[in-house]
């Protein structure tokens, strides 16, 4: 019988493999605690504002509502702005015709979006007073997130934001992110409003 030698970096590589699969079990069985113990999680308001933080970056809220700009390697977000919605001084030309193939679209930014419900914006998620969620109480994140409505109690959110998805979420979770938001530096950047579907 032949004997096969296991090149060292594959040897690396499995090590490595099993030492990421070691880990990820151990993170979900911690997060499993978490998400069965929510009232531990909200003993301490430094937990809550970092799993606000984990829920935040684990949904992608930054992937629409934090702008790209062009860096040396292609669309890169702009951090200068995180969270901040899409640029209040970014005009944008009408959003080309769908043919039945192409029925929405994104603007270069990726804060900006048309399809047959208008044109929908990313808001301002950082704490600013004016144009942020800085006025916004706990409550008001909470419902607007499980309602799918402005503030809880306003206009629609329009897609693409998957509200319909988050509102599966704990209501605990949803002030953890709210408290996250909170804890950012706030930007002021007023996003457009939303524009309804033109008539005709």
């Amino acid at each position: 019988m032949r004997q096969v030698t296991v090149p060292s970096y594959l040897e690396a590589v499995r090590s490595s493999r099993t030492a990421l699969r070691t880990a990820g079990f151990l993170a979900l069985g911690i997060l499993g605690l978490g998400v069965a113990n929510g009232s531990a999680l909200a003993a301490s308001g430094d937990d809550l504002t970092a799993r606000g933080a984990y829920l935040v970056a684990g949904l992608g809220c930054a992937d629409c509502h934090t702008p790209m700009k062009m860096g040396p390697k292609g669309p890169e977000p702009d951090l200068s702005r995180q969270l901040s919605g899409h640029p209040e001084n970014l005009k944008l030309p009408p959003p080309p015709k769908a043919d039945g193939s192409w029925v929405w679209f994104g603007s270069a930014t990726n804060t900006a979006y048309a399809g047959p419900w208008g044109i929908s914006y990313a808001i301002n998620l950082t704490p600013d007073k004016e144009t942020g969620l800085g006025n916004w109480r706990e409550e008001d994140f909470v419902q607007a997130i499980k309602t799918g409505k402005h503030a809880g109690v306003g206009r629609p959110i329009m897609p693409p934001m998957p509200w319909p998805a988050m509102s599966h979420l704990s209501e605990d979770d949803l002030r953890a992110m709210f408290r996250y938001l909170q804890t950012l530096p706030p930007i002021h950047n007023r996003a457009p409003d939303y524009q309804p579907p033109a008539s005709g």
